[in-house]
């Protein structure tokens, strides 16, 4: 998965950009507690436990076969 993927997988279930500094940027969903904090780098391919970890801190499954 890359970085703008998992932009817009977080865009699709409601999270929206509120802040942003430099590659790093936090989304935010209406009723969720937490920021999600993604450092962003485009088209590059995310690492998969760093993929893992947004996934989790934002509450979304992706139906994975390790998930």
């Amino acid at each position: 998965m890359r970085f703008s993927d998992i932009v817009h997988l977080l865009e699709r279930n409601g999270f929206r950009l509120v802040k942003e500094k430099g590659s790093v940027r936090y989304y935010r969903k209406q009723g969720w507690d937490r920021l999600i904090r993604v450092d962003f780098h485009g088209s590059k391919e995310i690492p998969s436990g760093t993929c893992h970890a947004i996934l989790k801190a934002a509450g979304i499954k992706t139906g994975g076969a390790n998930d």
